[in-house]
């Protein structure tokens, strides 16, 4: 079986259990800002993006990610933001001069953490690459390049804009703009995909010598192109031998692979993803944009959503009615949606954080550690628990331990 993911996992229905959750005291706070146009819808994506036809509306935009903001400082309680992610889309896009305003505007409502870190995500099509330095000097310190592959014939089946050379000269001019910290987004499994071509493409990202990689497979995802016409993608166990290939690369070049699909030097992690997948908060802003507050006083956990249409929101921004509320308030949703985040950390995490952060005492877990712990799935020690390589290869059926009501008893191995 190829690795999972926590996409089809759901909470179940509370049942009689509707406690209040206990928080001592928030988590770290970010800031995710998503700019939705790109040049060309790709096949294989599902994420709220738009093909720009004209001129962008950078100014309008920026104006209402800005009331966006304006309508969720009271979310921040005074914390500083540890990272600012600024995703589609394709934010390069924008030109270096919205970016600074978008900034400006931020740094002059919100506390910024002294070390915060500020990713953009572009992709290397000429005129975008020539804004690295704009982009550079507005503030941004991470960029994350969405590559894909650097086999021109890959890259015509993705629907990509750019090509193999266009890929490698846009990472020389982010390193020529001054980008000390560098992330190249690269898939693998690709339709009539092989060992020897995924991993070559791996080994051409890693020649270019990025801080940071995020390797992940090729899956069809509803409501797009690929799901309408589906392209024939490797058989599973060619999938595994990929992975397998590819992990021992990446090992023996230096990089750790500290969640599922993300690979890093040692102490280069991406901060922002790393908050996410420890449940910590963000505030959300732009079209489609989403957000996680903790509400202590309230014992509950609050998902925000903001409307998907790009016109519709630069209307509504800054008003209730731009946004969607789901509330997590039983502990039986809120210990899933934990888990679904940390368990993808090949580094597990600490006792204390699932009960800081998700609000419960760590019994309320225990017995289906102990299921995941007989299946192999899980490693528990006595502040941390972890997934093991099993675990994280089957990473649903280790959820749905986690499923059950609480106090019954997991299901036999």
């Amino acid at each position: 079986m190829t690795a999972t993911t926590a996409r089809d996992v759901r909470a179940p229905a509370p049942h009689s259990e509707h406690p209040s959750l206990a928080f001592e005291r928030l988590p770290p706070l970010a800031l995710y800002v998503h700019l939705p146009w790109c040049v060309r819808k790709c096949p294989y994506c599902d994420f709220n993006s738009y093909e720009a036809r004209g001129g962008l509306p950078d100014d309008a935009y920026v104006g209402a990610l800005l009331r966006d903001l304006d309508s969720e400082l009271g979310f921040v309680r005074g914390r500083a933001l540890a990272s600012i992610f600024i995703g589609g889309g394709t934010p390069s896009l924008f030109s270096g001069r919205a970016i600074g305003q978008l900034l400006d505007g931020i740094r002059a409502r919100v506390e910024l953490a002294a070390d915060v870190e500020v990713t953009l995500e572009a992709n290397p099509g000429a005129v975008e690459a020539r804004r690295f330095a704009e982009f550079r000097d507005a503030g941004v310190g991470r960029l994350s390049i969405g590559i894909q592959s650097f086999r021109d014939d890959k890259l015509r089946v993705l629907g990509r804009v750019h090509d193999g050379a266009e890929a490698r000269h846009a990472v020389g001019l982010a390193k020529q703009a001054g980008f000390a910290s560098l992330n190249l987004d690269l898939m693998y499994a690709l339709p009539g995909d092989d060992v020897a071509g995924s991993i070559a493409d791996l080994a051409a990202a890693v020649e270019l010598e990025p801080e940071h990689l995020s390797w992940y497979q090729l899956t069809l995802e509803p409501n797009t192109a690929f799901e309408r016409r589906p392209p024939v993608l490797p058989a599973d166990d060619l999938v595994l031998e990929i992975e397998r290939a590819g992990r021992e690369l990446l090992a023996h070049r230096g990089f750790e692979r500290y969640e599922i699909s993300a690979y890093a030097r040692p102490g280069r992690e991406c901060t922002h993803n790393v908050n996410y997948w420890r449940f910590g908060d963000y505030v959300g802003i732009g079209a489609g944009a989403h957000g996680k507050v903790t509400l202590p006083e309230q014992g509950a956990i609050e998902r925000r959503a903001k409307t998907r249409n790009p016109r519709t929101y630069m209307t509504q921004a800054g008003t209730v009615a731009a946004v969607a509320v789901e509330r997590v308030s039983t502990a039986a949703q809120a210990r899933l949606e934990f888990l679904m985040n940390a368990l993808r950390l090949p580094g597990g995490v600490t006792v204390e954080c699932f009960e800081q952060r998700a609000g419960q005492p760590f019994a309320a877990i225990e017995a289906g550690m102990a299921a995941a712990v007989r299946r192999g799935w899980l490693v528990q020690e006595t502040a941390t628990f972890r997934p093991t390589p099993l675990g994280l290869q089957f990473l649903n059926p280790m959820l749905e331990i986690f499923c059950e009501a609480p106090g019954a008893a997991p299901s036999s191995p």
